[in-house]
């Protein structure tokens, strides 16, 4: 009779994050296919929803015009920050390596409270930073960058695009006039497989 084993630890926690991984792409790319948008992974732990929140932030860089001052060249990367964050940028960053968004390679960035903002194409502001959101998102009016968050007040204050949790599925509502406001255009696409798109001004 064969000796089954185990495979090692770190063997097996590669296959899991691979998993992982895989299913966050999986529900991002659900974006291509608004109707089937109803299969979103269910959260059930924390990390689960931190893979496909960055997966979702990944995948929305696809869906979003930027003016062309937004790039200062041709090659110019698209630059995502993330603040309060860092696990999150972590698997952000492993999720966008060798990878693309409208042929431009990615830079993933950690901010800290004192950094700036200005120079980022896409800004995520993690519920950590809940209490500075009005303050963080102030600084970002008039530039060409797509603000993202996870805040009940995250429209509200401003965001252009902000996560929920509805029924135990990462959701996402969008502001096409919060963006417009920074001459982005976001997608009629994207704005179909939003859970809620708010139509007053921002």
């Amino acid at each position: 009779m064969a000796n089954l084993t185990s495979p090692p630890p770190n063997q097996r926690r590669r296959a899991v994050l691979h998993k992982l991984v895989t299913a966050g792409l999986a529900v991002a790319a659900s974006l291509c296919q608004p109707h089937s948008y109803s299969q979103a992974l269910a959260v059930e732990q924390p990390d689960i929803e931190r893979q496909v929140k960055a997966a979702y932030l990944y995948k929305f860089g696809s869906y979003v015009e930027w003016p062309e001052r937004a790039f200062p060249s041709p090659d110019s990367p698209v630059r995502i920050g993330l603040i309060g964050a860092d696990a999150m940028a972590d698997e952000l960053a492993q999720m966008v390596a060798g990878r693309t968004i409208n042929g431009r390679q990615v830079v993933v960035r950690k901010l800290r409270r004192e950094d700036a903002v200005a120079g980022f194409n896409i800004l995520f502001v993690g519920r950590s930073n809940n209490a500075r959101l009005a303050e963080i998102l102030a600084m970002t009016k008039g530039q060409p960058m797509l603000t993202v968050t996870e805040s009940d007040d995250g429209i509200a204050a401003g965001s252009m695009i902000n996560f929920v949790v509805v029924d135990g599925k990462v959701r996402f509502e969008a502001s096409p006039k919060a963006a417009g406001l920074s001459n982005l255009n976001i997608s009629a696409r994207l704005l179909a497989a939003a859970y809620k798109v708010a139509q007053g001004a921002s």
